[in-house]
């Protein structure tokens, strides 16, 4: 894997600074940026494995977060607010919706009704709801016309740093977990162990390597998309959130179909519970320094929808501690109607 992403970050590169054709530079950095986020997943997997479900979700969504957030950063810095605004949505319902869909479905059609502590999933799905109120609350105040609609980035900035506050209060508990949980090592189960001094170079390099695949990929996105026909807002609810999550799309999934439910609930519900509280706002807080305009939470009625939505779906699945199969169909069909509804824009 480690050696298939250089291969495809160097074809990647040379596209990029050969001026090819757009679409298909756009392709080839997707493809690197997701091997390169498989590498960071691997790497802090086995950086992580002896710490218990709890603490090794909120390592591995960390890190697995970080191609997403460089290609956020360089997307601020080329003015594309809208597509940075759509990406950290369609991430979050990736996520909840897409990810955990897919990994409910794996596990459930090889291992039948999976069972999983309640406890940090509870909580976790509690947050998610908290953290979609405050997000949709500067779309509030602009919808209804209150007195904070012409301050919307001091606004913004201000819920930015209150959802920072509630993730750093939370922290002590999500890398506590549950004690009834047995911590074991998953790396066993899903690849083969590296050795320290390997995961630790892997996870060097990918950081390095997607920092300049995201400069690429970004730079190819906008021709790419127009000459495809797609909208920013389906490329960023779809495309970039799928790209920059491929972390928990492969690690999420494996570790449920490897009949371990509490590794995979703790890496996807934790990688939505830090874009809520950690990416978005510190991207929103960013843009007042990187981007010729800041990034607000002023979404559309169509995405706070989609969130309310997904956060309540998720928490119903995940509060009675079992998944079925179908439910993750359902998860998955619901994520297929918002990303068609965004299609057009």
């Amino acid at each position: 894997m480690l050696a298939l992403a250089l291969v495809l970050s160097i074809v990647a590169g040379a596209l990029h600074f050969t001026h090819a054709n757009d679409v298909l530079r756009f392709v080839a950095a997707a493809g690197a940026l997701s091997l390169l986020a498989t590498v960071v997943g691997h790497a802090t997997d086995n950086l992580g494995s002896r710490l218990g479900p709890s603490a090794t979700g909120v390592l591995q969504s960390a890190l697995g977060n970080l191609p997403e957030l460089l290609i956020c950063i360089f997307s601020l810095r080329a003015g594309l607010v809208d597509v940075v605004r759509s990406a950290l949505v369609g991430s979050i319902l990736a996520n909840q919706l897409l990810v955990l869909g897919l990994a409910i479905i794996a596990g459930g059609l090889r291992h039948g009704t999976q069972r999983f502590s309640m406890e940090a999933p509870r909580m976790i799905a509690t947050l998610m709801l908290l953290a979609v109120a405050a997000l949709t609350v500067p779309t509030l105040a602009h919808e209804l016309h209150t007195p904070a609609e012409p301050h919307e980035a001091r606004l913004s900035a201000a819920c930015a740093v209150v959802l920072l506050v509630v993730f750093f209060c939370t922290l002590p508990f999500s890398l506590r977990g549950d004690p009834a949980v047995t911590p074991e090592h998953p790396s066993e189960d899903v690849h083969t162990v590296w050795p320290l001094w390997l995961a630790v170079t892997a996870l060097a390099f990918a950081g390095v390597g997607a920092g300049l695949v995201s400069e690429w990929f970004v730079d190819a996105m906008l021709p790419a998309t127009q000459a495809l026909g797609l909208s920013q807002a389906f490329t960023g609810l779809v495309i970039v959130a799928i790209a920059g999550n491929a972390v928990e799309n492969v690690v999420g999934i494996v570790f449920a179909a490897k009949n371990k439910p509490d590794y995979a609930m703790g890496v996807i519900l934790n990688s939505s519970l830090q874009i809520a509280l950690v990416l978005t706002p510190v991207l929103v807080l960013l843009s007042f320094f990187v981007g010729p305009a800041p990034l607000t939470l002023v979404l559309s009625p169509l995405l706070v929808v989609a969130l309310a939505l997904g956060s309540l779906v998720s928490a119903f699945i995940v509060y009675d501690g079992e998944s079925i199969w179908v439910e993750g169909v359902a998860l998955v069909g619901l994520y297929a109607m918002v990303a068609a509804s965004v299609w057009w824009g």
